[in-house]
C-alpha cells in the first residue's frame, strides 16, 4: 500500500477525526504538521489554495474534507466498516449533522474567553491577533452563535445523545462502530479537552463512557514525515487513474474542462484545474504545480461547488 500521508495539526478536531480512523482500522500513517492558520504555502502546493485541514495525501492524489478521506480509507481498509449495512444511510446522515451542526455548536461554545488559553496554549498578542484574523478571514461574514446560545444548543444535543446511549448499546448505532461515532466524538473531543469548559459533560455520563470507547482506538501507527518530503513524493508520483469513475453529469461541464471547486459553507478558496473526476458523490480535478508537480484534488460533491473557470 502507498503511503498515507495525513498533513494536520494536533489540536484541530476534524484531524481527531481521522487519526481515531486510522486507529479504527489499523492503519499505518505518515504525520506531516502544518501550520493551523495561513500562509501554508507547503498546503497550497499541494491542494492548489484549499486551506482547510485536515488533507489526505497518497502519492499524487490529494483529498480534500473527511467525508471524502473517510471513504477512501474505507476502500482502502473495508474491514471494521465506518459503514455497517444495516446503518449505512443513517450513519453518514447523522455524520453530516455532527460535522456541521454540533461543530459549529461546540466550536462557539468552547471559543470562550475563560478557554483560550486551554485551545490555543500561552500565545502572544500578536499570535492572537493573527488567528483571530484568520479566522475571521476563513468565516467571511458568517453569523457567531452568542454564548448562551451554545450552551443551550449543546447541552440539548448531549441529552439527545444520552438518550440514544441510553438502550445499552456500545456505539451510537448499535454494537459495531461507524462514520457517525467518529463525526459526533471529534466535535465533542474539542470541548473535553479543554478544562475551563469540559464541566458541561459531566451531566451526561453515558456520553462521557461512550467517548472513552472511542478514544481507545487510538492513533495506531505514525512516522513523522516533513511537507518537503511530502510534496517530494507527490512530484515523484503520478495520480491514481481516473477513467473507471461513471460520469455524472449535473452542470453541463465535461470532463477536461478547466474548472473551479470550493467549499459552500467556509474557507471558500477556489481550487482552478481540469475536471478527471464528476461522479455521484466526488468533483476531481487536475492542476499542475511548480513544487509537486502533477497532482490531482479530490473533493466530495456534498458540500462543495463547481463551475467552469473564469
Amino acid at each position: 500500500m502507498a503511503d498515507l500521508i495525513f498533513h494536520h495539526y494536533p489540536v484541530s478536531p476534524f484531524s481527531e477525526k481521522v487519526r481515531l480512523i486510522f486507529g479504527f482500522k489499523q492503519l499505518a500513517w505518515k504525520s506531516v504538521m502544518i501550520p493551523s492558520i495561513m500562509p501554508k504555502p507547503d498546503v497550497v502546493a499541494l491542494t492548489g489554495g484549499y486551506r482547510r485541514t485536515p488533507v489526505l495525501q497518497i502519492g499524487a492524489d490529494i483529498y480534500c474534507d473527511t467525508p471524502l478521506i473517510a471513504d477512501v480509507l474505507e476502500k482502502l481498509a473495508p474491514t471494521p466498516s465506518l459503514y455497517p449495512a444495516a446503518v449505512a444511510g443513517l450513519g453518514r446522515t447523522l455524520a453530516q449533522w455532527a460535522d456541521t451542526t454540533l461543530f459549529w455548536t461546540a466550536i462557539a461554545y468552547t471559543f470562550q474567553p475563560s478557554a483560550i488559553t486551554g485551545i490555543l496554549g500561552d500565545i502572544t498578542p500578536e499570535q492572537m491577533k493573527a488567528f483571530s484574523m484568520d479566522r475571521a478571514a476563513m468565516r467571511a461574514n458568517a453569523p457567531r452563535m452568542s454564548l448562551p446560545e451554545a450552551a443551550g444548543q449543546l447541552m440539548e444535543y448531549l441529552r439527545r445523545l444520552e438518550d440514544m446511549l441510553a438502550s445499552g448499546s456500545t456505539f451510537l448505532l448499535g454494537e459495531a462502530a461507524s462514520i457517525a461515532d467518529f463525526s459526533v466524538y471529534h466535535a465533542l473531543w474539542f470541548v473535553r479537552r479543554v478544562p475551563a469548559v469540559a464541566g458541561i459533560l459531566d451531566a451526561y455520563p453515558t456520553v462521557l463512557a461512550w467517548m472513552d470507547k472511542i478514544a481507545a482506538f487510538g492513533h495506531y501507527q505514525k512516522e513523522k514525515m516533513t511537507s518537503e518530503q511530502a510534496i517530494e513524493q507527490a512530484r515523484n508520483s503520478t495520480p491514481a487513474d481516473t477513467s473507471g469513475y461513471a460520469f455524472v453529469d449535473t452542470h453541463g461541464i465535461a470532463l477536461g474542462e478547466p474548472v473551479s471547486v470550493m467549499p459552500t459553507d467556509y474557507a471558500f478558496d477556489p481550487v482552478v484545474g481540469e475536471l478527471v473526476i464528476c461522479s455521484s458523490n466526488e468533483f476531481a480535478i487536475k492542476r499542475n504545480d511548480e513544487r509537486a508537480g502533477t497532482v490531482v484534488v479530490h473533493f466530495p460533491r456534498v458540500g462543495f461547488q463547481m463551475k467552469r473557470a473564469e
